[in-house]
């Protein structure tokens, strides 16, 4: 298959976009949100029907206080959360709001809670990914030639990893841009990068392990150009819908969760370019330097 024939070209492009990737984010910095940086929490409740969200954000904006999150609570409420504001401020918000907005309650929320969510963020990744490199090894334990069977989860690692950091390259450029803020939304969207890149993946490894045990003998560069073939269209396929479902959203949703459909459909594309331009390559070009060796 041509992918496997041209793996240098895609790999290549996979390292120049990650490496982009990081120049952007050192280069323009991380725009964290309340979520990490602390601010105010202002929670609401209508006593008749809720307006619509774009309705409460469009009234939000005329008011000088910068950046506010709108997610809707229960079933009548909005939390509303922007940086630290005065007793004044959040009045001027009550009454932009409408006479039927009631206060229910008025707190601050400090970058200590920022922090905790990145430490265990990162503490969780760190044991999924040992998990996954250990599943993926013990699965495929009985193909562990030509490749041993824990390089798959490596490959597997390295994939996810590529597909994180640019995904957060480019927020990082929308985030200057357009002024957006990694928030919760954000983490939520790069952990559910992380599981539908994680298993489209396994599902290319799979093939690879079945047509191993069928064609025994032939060259390990064409048994994974073959199960490429059988493959990248149900790949392609499955993200396509995907991400014409977050179009809809981008295009027609609610402003609180636009980024995080962008940033979900950013890194949809890039998984699946993962799965099939990148894994499986690097699958074969370590099978190489290890026969050189």
């Amino acid at each position: 298959m041509f992918i496997i024939k041209y793996r240098k070209i895609f790999v290549t492009i996979s390292a120049v976009l990650v490496s982009l990737s990081i120049i952007s984010m050192c280069y323009f910095g991380l725009n964290f949100g309340i979520d990490f940086k602390g601010g105010s929490l202002l929670e609401v409740e209508y006593l008749t029907s809720r307006p619509d969200q774009n309705v409460v954000e469009d009234a939000i904006k005329s008011l000088d206080i910068g950046s506010v999150l709108v997610q809707p609570m229960g079933d009548n409420g909005f939390s509303l959360k922007a940086r630290d504001i005065t007793d004044e401020e959040k009045n001027s918000v009550l009454n932009v709001l409408g006479s039927d907005a009631v206060e229910k309650g008025f707190t601050s929320i400090g970058p200590s809670v920022g922090k905790e969510l990145v430490r265990k963020s990162i503490i969780c990744f760190i044991l999924v990914s040992l998990g996954i490199i250990f599943w993926i090894a013990y699965s495929f334990r009985k193909v562990s030639k030509p490749v041993s069977s824990w390089k798959y989860g490596i490959i597997a690692i390295g994939s996810l990893v590529h597909d994180v950091i640019i995904s957060a390259g480019v927020f990082v450029i929308l985030s200057h841009f357009m002024g957006a803020e990694i928030d919760t939304l954000f983490v939520v969207a790069i952990l559910t990068v992380l599981g539908l890149s994680v298993s489209d993946t396994i599902v290319v490894f799979d093939r690879i392990r079945e047509n191993i045990r069928l064609n025994q003998g032939k060259p390990f560069d064409e048994i994974v150009g073959k199960s490429l073939n059988q493959v990248y269209i149900r790949s392609i396929a499955t993200s396509s819908t995907v991400i014409l479902a977050l179009l809809s959203l981008i295009f027609f949703g609610p402003e609180s969760t636009k980024m995080f459909s962008i940033t979900l459909a950013i890194g949809m594309f890039f998984g699946t370019y993962s799965s099939i331009f990148l894994a499986s390559p690097l699958l074969v070009m370590w099978n190489n330097i290890q026969k050189k060796k």
